[in-house]
This record gives structure tokens, sequence and C-alpha cells, in this order.
């Protein structure tokens, strides 16, 4: 085969395949038990759901929650917006750490904050993630020396114990899981649950020195796109807390800092006087800033500060510097919440769920295909091509954009099921009509598809225009019927004309077809 048509057909064969591959994961997510996910591990069960298709809280299962900033607290109206921005920074912040994936937080109004958990079910541990105040601290990092020696009591450790490889070269069992990051010790992302298990081990919990304790950083991503996490071995005992915190502004440097980001902290009298003993008392070693029990920063004191204002250095963005700002003073100062509305959405019901929409997808789908083959034929085969192919493009690009597939939404996809043939239906009656007046199927076919490509044109984009609305203006599951339906309105437009047109061209001008039965 060598016509025209060839490259077309190899694309159209090539979007389907790589439109396959790209639902694989979601396949593979919804297919997965329990037990199997479990087995999994966190860290891959994250990455594969990061791949698949997105379900909404309604499919899946999890918590929904409506919060409220207790005004009582709070009486400028001003504050009442801040206090309400660094509730949501709290509780993402902490949603975060926990590794639930796709939350949404976010305010609503002046004072109340809607959260979504997918996945989580269980109201006691919903309470533990947004109940609790966010815990801000100031920690003495440990010398170089007793981190490092801490790190070799652990190699020599393993390599006694079974089921760790021996050591053959320079790095120990665990230490070949470190990397060096910025003067500190760092684990890269796919070796997080490995350090993270081996730090849990009795064993090692004994050999950390007495008085301090193991922290992880925050998630860095490098400059060659690699996530990362530094490891700190801190004082456990915490000289100074973010209940004297005042502020914290995020800026560009002056004079030896000048345009590099910082992040300038203030602290009331008292923790103005703390702070000034503390950096007194430490000049050259390194304070962390610990916030919920990660490190969000470890600069080096470099001399006294009595003022009680200080400014964080060595951040890469001043982007950065401003989540860091937001963290802090959210930490700073905490505001009372109540739970306006607290609902769970079963994992049961969301199986179900997936259950009656795939059910209704395949009725609908399956009962077209069978309308289309009886009574355009060969033609009719051509359309069910385009409608399956429409199916997965919309899937694929949903998946691609990170968009989420709630009810409402897959209500749209079943419509777009029969407005996906409707174009093709135009388009053969339009076929037919000129067949009957005595024309050639060849001119018959170029006819129908210029005249009815006008009316399609003119239906789908007022349709359109109308899904652009409800996504704009709508909210909640509005929204996810109108991202579906934009989606397949404009997905229908390429297979219902372009790709039909195509496999059309190339049964005639390739095969030599007379006629192709419609």
């Amino acid at each position: 085969m060598s016509g025209k048509y060839l490259w077309r057909l190899g694309l159209i064969v090539a979007l389907f395949a790589g439109g396959i591959y790209l639902l694989m994961p979601t396949y593979k997510l919804l297919t997965m038990s329990h037990e199997e996910q479990e087995k999994m591990g966190r860290q891959a069960l994250f990455e594969l759901k990061k791949r698949a298709l997105n379900l909404g809280l309604d499919i899946q299962g999890g918590m929904y929650i409506v919060l409220s900033v207790d005004r009582s607290k709070v009486k400028d109206p001003e504050q009442l917006k801040d206090a309400a921005d660094r509730v949501v920074e709290v509780i993402r912040n902490r949603v975060d750490q926990l590794g639930v994936f796709e939350p949404v937080i976010q305010k609503v109004g002046e004072d109340r904050v809607i959260v979504q958990l997918p996945g989580v079910v269980s109201k006691e541990r919903a309470r533990n993630i947004i109940g609790k105040t966010a815990l801000l601290e100031f920690k003495l990092l440990a010398d170089d020396k007793v981190f490092a020696d801490f790190l070799k009591s652990v190699d020599d450790l393993l390599r006694k114990k079974e089921g760790f490889a021996s050591d053959t070269g320079k790095a120990g069992p665990f230490t070949r899981l470190l990397i060096g990051y910025e003067g500190d010790v760092a684990v890269l992302e796919e070796n997080w649950d490995k350090v993270d298990s081996i730090l849990n081990l009795p064993d090692v919990k004994r050999l950390i020195p007495p008085g301090y304790q193991i922290l992880w950083g925050r998630t860095i991503v490098t400059k060659d796109g690699k996530k990362i996490r530094k490891l700190f071995l801190v004082q456990k005992r915490t000289p100074l807390t973010g209940a004297h915190l005042v502020d914290a502004r995020a800026s560009l440097g002056q004079q030896q800092m000048a345009g590099q980001p910082v992040v300038h902290i203030t602290f009331d009298r008292v923790g103005a006087t703390i702070f000034a003993r503390l950096t007194g008392e430490n000049v050259g070693k390194r304070l962390a800033i610990v916030l919920d029990g990660v490190v969000q920063s470890a600069p080096r004191i470099q001399e006294r500060i009595p003022t009680g204002n200080a400014q964080i250095t060595g951040i890469p963005s001043l982007q950065e510097a401003q989540d860091l700002a937001a963290i802090l003073r959210a930490g700073a100062l905490p505001v009372p919440v109540k739970v306006e509305e607290e609902r769970i959405v079963g994992p049961t019901l969301g199986a179900d769920s997936i259950r009656r929409g795939m059910m209704a997808l395949a009725v609908a789908f399956v009962l077209v295909v069978l309308f289309m083959i009886f009574y355009y034929r060969v033609a009719g085969v051509i359309a069910v091509l385009a409608l399956l192919a429409n199916l997965i493009f919309i899937l694929d690009i949903m998946a691609m954009l990170n968009a989420t597939l709630t009810m409402p939404g897959m209500a749209g996809l079943i419509l777009t099921v029969g407005m996906a043939v409707d174009a093709n239906v135009l388009i053969f009656e339009r076929i037919r009509e000129e067949l009957r007046k005595g024309k050639s199927f060849r001119t018959a076919l170029e006819v129908g598809y210029a005249n009815a490509t006008r009316t399609i044109l003119d239906a789908n984009i007022t349709t359109l225009l109308t899904a652009l609305v409800l996504m704009f203006l709508g909210v909640g599951p509005i929204r996810g019927f109108a991202v579906v339906l934009a989606i397949g309105i404009i997905v229908n437009l390429f297979t219902s004309i372009v790709m039909t047109r195509w496999i059309f061209g190339y049964l005639i001008e390739d095969r030599k077809w007379q006629a192709v039965p419609i």
C-alpha cells in the first residue's frame, strides 16, 4: 500500500494505540484490590495515580467537609480574609504530607473552607488531618560529626542484619541510599520508603543519640527534575515555637542578599528575647524551622539577633519564599474553625456508582453500534470506529489535563455517545441524498461532507459555547459535566468529520473501491 491516505491511516492507528496505552494506568488502578494497593507501597501507588485518570469524590469515595472560621476570634474584616487563607494553607500542608492524592481545599466566601479528601473514609482520620493546630518549632541541628557517626552506626548495624546486601564498596547498606545536596544529606524519591522503613526499625531508633531525633525535610525538585527530601538530625528540645511569631513576609533581599529571595520573620517581645538568647549562644550553628514535623528550612546563625527580626535565606525562588512565608504565618497564627458539614462517600457507594455508570455507558454504546451497523452497513462500521476513538480520546485528554471524572462528568460522557454519531448521521444522509440524484459515490462523498460540515459546525459550536459558560460560571457537579461535554464536542468534530473522511478516502483512493455500502 502506497496511497496518499496511507499515512493518515497510520496516524489513526497510532492515535488508537497511544490512547489505549495512556488509559492502562487507569485500568490497572480500577482493577486492583485494596490488598494489592497496600503491597504496592505508598510511593508507587502515588505515581500510578498520577498517571491515571482522576476520579471524583462521588466515584472513589472519601470525605467532604465544610469548615467555617470562628468570627468571634477575628474582629477586623481584613484579618478575617487573611485568617481563612491561613486555614487553607495549614490544611493543605497537612494533607500533602499525608499523601492524599488530588485533595480539594478551597476557600468559599470570606470565612468558609471546603475540604474534599478522596480515599479517606474515616471521620477520625479526617479530623486528625484538619483539626489540629499547625505546630511551628525552631530546633538546633546536630553537629555534622554527630550526624555522620549516626549514619556510620546504622551501616554497621545493617551489615549484621539479614535481608540487607553485604557491603562490598565504600558506601554502606544505608548510606548508599543517600545523596549529598547543598551540603546536606538527601534521599531521592524512589528511596523514600526504603529509608523511612530503615529509620523506623527499633534497633535503628536506639542508635539515635540521646536528646536528638531524625526529621525529614520538605520535597525539593532539583534542576534536572528529580524530587528529593533532606534528612536532618535535630535536637528534641524546642527553645522557640510559632506561638511567638507575629508575621512572616517574602521579598527580594537588599545589600549582600540583593536580588535573592528571603523571608522576613518577626517575633513578639517574649519571642524576641528567646530568639536573641538562642542566636547569641549558637552563632555558627544551624537552626531548623520545623512545621508539623517537617523541616522547611535550616539556615546558619550568623550573629546574635536581639530585635526579634530575622530572615531566612537560601530559598531557590520568590514563589517558594512566598509559600514558606504563608506556611509560617499559618503556623504562627492558628484560627479556630468549626465543622459545619461533614459527609462520607463510602467506597461501596463509589464502586456501585462506577458499575452503574459503566453499565449505562456500555448499553448506550452497544445500542448505537447495532443501529449504525444495521442501518448504514460498512459506513456504519466506520462511524463506530470514530465513536470508539471519541471515547478513548476524551478520557486521554482528561488524564493529560489532570481533570477529574465525576458522576455528572460520566453523564456528560454518555451524552457524547449520542452526539458523536449525530454528525455522521447528517453526513451519511447527505451522501444518500446525492446518490439518489444519480451522482457517483466519489462525488456524493465530497458533496455530502461539504454540505453537512457547515451544519455540524454550527450545531456543535453553539453547544460548545454553552458548555464553556457552564465551566466558568458553574460550580461542583455542573462544572464536571461541562468539562466532559466541552472536551467531547471538540474531539467529536475531529473524529466524525476528519477521521471518518480519512477512512473513506483510504477505501476510495488507495484501495480503489467504487463505492462504500451505505
